[in-house]
């Protein structure tokens, strides 16, 4: 059915809000606005799932899980060699 009708300012504010949020004409929203207000439930959309397909990363080539603890290590001692200004300040005072 073709009419014509006159929307208040709000409600056209509503109703172009609806529109950019759904993506959907004027007429779709339209039409899905006065079901739910008229209380039919519209058609449930039928979507395709989203799906993550998991993958395992793994390690690179050459790297040895083993050898983490001594990278640790090792960062820590030369961040602690880099501070001797600190270390001297403290054993002065």
């Amino acid at each position: 059915m073709r009419t014509t009708v006159t929307l208040d300012t709000d409600v056209e504010r509503m109703l172009r809000d609806a529109m950019h949020r759904s993506r959907k004409s004027f007429k779709e929203t339209l039409n899905a606005g006065l079901r739910a207000g008229l209380g039919e439930r519209p058609a449930p959309v039928a979507g395709v799932p989203f799906v993550i397909k998991a993958r395992s990363l793994g390690l690179r080539a050459g790297v040895d899980p083993a050898r983490f603890n001594k990278l640790a290590d090792d960062l820590e001692a030369d961040g602690f060699l880099k501070k001797p200004g600190k270390r001297a300040a403290k054993k002065g005072g």
